[in-house]
């Protein structure tokens, strides 16, 4: 870890006036920017009014309707009355209708369902939200993997560089062959095609990470000393599984799920049942004329209680409750499906985080070892035991153990927010603590 400092001021050095980014003002620029939320969001909002539509199913409703009409009638009677002629008037009026259902479980149950589609909706938008986060900081990461590859092959170049002119100078002198000259140039032709694909591969990660934030990113903050490694808590696997069956966002849609088919049975099931509503009526009527030649005006009003059994409908009425009963029987399945997937995920998050751990300490003392192996190289070379080839190849080896260290590093701190969102509980505090190591 001595060399990543250094290479981090190499690779800053033009832009140290500029504070960079963390973790934190990158995920606040995501949630503002990203498409993506931004539909989850507005999904919600959509769904929220479920609510509201369902209520409105068990309140009255109020209908005004006025009608105007012109007539031209023209009468031949065949004795006095009535009167023969021609008689054009005309007839307008209005009229307001109110039905209040006094019941109708269909719609009953289907504000219940409503309540339930407003939940599924709130879960699936925090579902979204935690996916923001592990999306941000999967590509925050991948930028910082990246700059790491692009400093390692840069510091590797140079080192092979300069065991590439000792070479040359060996050759001159007559103390090395010519094939250590070739072993350092094509090592060295190697390391700068590697230099460019890490450098490609930088810019890819870069655009990823703009895509989420609508803007190029700045230079980004590395962990510094205050990473530590950190065991979960409560160190029992199936006691994490166990709060994920009780707090898995995932679980809490498909329980949703369930609940509402169950409710779409009895709903559909409620297809023969009779329905009270109370209706009230009140219009007024005028005519200027008539076919006696005198006019009109007459109000109405009516309240009263009007029942309604449907008899027969074609089958409908069945054939929706038997689609609603296998409906039923898939959401309790893809709800069982989701129980199983949960404690899957929240296991595999869990073993993520502790052999992550075991992992980052075993590449720490292998760094440990790999700079050992490339000191005594050296060493044997300049008194004759070890071969320039000996020495490259310890150089490669370093600087591979120092990259799989960064990685296992950044892959550590994306398990331990996996492991977060597997139980539910991920969150911006999450993001907050592992800002905290960054410098």
């Amino acid at each position: 870890m001595k060399l990543k400092p250094l290479l981090l001021a190499t690779l800053l050095g033009a832009s140290s006036g500029v504070q960079a980014a963390d973790l934190l003002e990158t995920f606040r620029a995501a949630q503002a920017n990203d498409p993506v939320f931004a539909a989850a969001r507005a999904t919600m909002q959509a769904g929220q009014e479920k609510l509201p539509q369902g209520r409105s199913l068990l309140l009255p409703s109020i209908s005004l309707n006025a009608n105007s009409t012109f007539n031209d009638q023209t009468v031949r009677s065949q004795g006095a009355f009535p009167p023969s002629g021609n008689f054009r008037y005309n007839n307008h009026g209005y009229g307001v209708n109110l039905t209040q259902p006094l019941f109708r479980q269909q719609n009953w149950l289907s504000y219940t369902e409503a309540e339930l589609q407003v939940a599924q909706a709130e879960a699936q938008f925090r579902v979204t939200e935690q996916d923001l986060i592990l999306r941000v900081a999967q590509a925050y990461f991948d930028v910082l993997i990246a700059q790491d590859s692009v400093q390692l092959a840069e510091a590797q170049k140079t080192a092979i560089s300069e065991q590439l002119e000792q070479a040359k100078r060996n050759f001159e002198v007559g103390s090395a062959t010519i094939t250590d000259t070739h072993e350092a140039q094509a090592r060295y032709d190697l390391t700068s095609a590697q230099e460019i694909a890490a450098q490609n591969s930088l810019e890819i990660k870069r655009r990823t990470l703009q895509q989420l934030i609508n803007a190029i990113p700045k230079d980004l903050r590395h962990l510094g000393k205050e990473f530590k490694l950190e065991a979960p808590q409560p160190a029992d696997m199936e006691k994490w599984v166990d709060d994920a069956q009780l707090n898995s966002l995932q679980l809490a849609i498909a329980q949703a799920g369930a609940e509402i088919a169950e409710k779409e049975v009895a709903r559909n099931r409620g297809g023969h049942y009779p329905t009270v509503d109370l209706v009230a009526n009140y219009s007024n009527n005028q005519s200027n004329g008539g076919s006696f030649g005198v006019g009109s005006d007459n109000t109405s009003k009516s309240v009263g209680v009007q029942l309604n059994l449907p008899l027969f409908q074609g089958g409908a009425v069945n054939s929706k409750w038997r689609e609603a009963e296998a409906n039923r029987e898939r959401a309790l399945q893809e709800l069982e499906n989701t129980r199983r997937t949960v404690a899957l995920q929240t296991r595999q998050a869990y073993l993520g985080v502790v052999s992550g751990i075991a992992q980052v300490k075993a590449l720490q003392q292998a760094l440990t070892s790999s700079e050992s192996v490339l000191e005594a190289s050296k060493l044997g070379q300049e008194v004759g035991v070890r071969t320039n080839l000996d020495v490259l190849n310890a150089q490669q080896q370093l600087y591979s153990t120092r990259r799989d260290l960064y990685q296992a590093e950044y892959s550590y701190l994306l398990s331990q927010l996996r492991l977060k969102a597997a139980v539910g509980l991920l969150g911006e505090e999450d993001l907050g603590k592992i800002n905290q190591a960054l410098y």
